[in-house]
C-alpha cells in the first residue's frame, strides 16, 4: 500500500518543489499538499480504506481543519464514529476541545503529514486529557524529521501509509 500511495499522491500533484516554511518553521524545498490532493474523492476514499483496514479502534480522530476530512472517510469506511479536536476551546455554545463521544474508547488519531509532529501531539494529548485510550497516530506522509521519535516518548506509535523518501524515490 505504501508504493499505491505515494504514487496516487505524485498523480495528484501533492508534490511541489521550491523554497517552502513548514508548519514547524523548519524550511524545505519541497512540500506535500496532501490537503488538496485529498480534495479528490477517490483519493480520499482509498485513503480512508486504507486508515479503516489497518487498526481496531471504537472512534476516529482528527485535529481541525485539515485532519477532519481523513477521519470522515475513515469513519465511513469502518463504520465507526468519529471526533473533530479544535485547536483551541471556544468561548460560547458547548465547551471543549472535542467534538464527539472519546471517553473510555480505544481513538485512532489521523493526520495528513508528520514533520516534527506538533499538530498530532496536540491532538494525543487532548484526547488522553479527554480520557481516551490513543491506539495509534496514523498519518498519510510522514516527513521523516522526528515525528516518530516525538510519538515514541508518548508511547503511542506513528504509523505512515507512506513516507517521504518513497515519494521523492518515485
Amino acid at each position: 500500500m505504501v508504493k499505491e500511495v505515494a504514487e496516487l499522491l505524485k498523480a495528484h500533484g501533492a508534490v511541489q518543489f521550491g523554497d517552502f516554511v513548514l508548519a514547524s518553521g523548519a524550511r524545505s524545498t519541497y512540500y506535500l499538499d496532501v490537503k488538496s490532493a485529498i480534495t479528490d474523492p477517490m483519493l480520499l476514499k482509498e485513503i480512508g480504506a486504507a486508515f479503516a483496514g489497518r487498526f481496531t479502534f471504537d472512534v476516529v480522530a482528527g485535529v481541525a481543519v485539515g485532519a477532519v476530512p481523513l477521519a470522515v472517510a475513515t469513519s465511513l469506511a469502518s463504520g465507526r464514529p468519529y471526533a473533530i479536536i479544535r485547536k483551541e476551546e471556544k468561548s460560547h455554545g458547548k465547551s471543549g476541545l472535542i467534538i464527539g463521544d472519546v471517553k473510555g474508547k480505544n481513538v485512532l488519531l489521523v493526520e495528513d503529514v508528520t514533520t516534527s509532529g506538533g499538530s498530532a501531539l496536540f491532538g494525543v494529548r487532548a484526547l488522553k486529557e479527554a480520557g481516551a485510550e490513543v491506539v495509534a497516530v496514523a498519518v498519510v506522509v510522514d516527513r521523516e524529521s522526528g515525528a516518530s521519535e516525538t510519538f515514541a516518548r508518548e508511547e503511542v506509535p506513528l504509523v505512515p501509509l507512506t513516507t517521504v523518501s518513497e515519494i521523492l524515490d518515485l
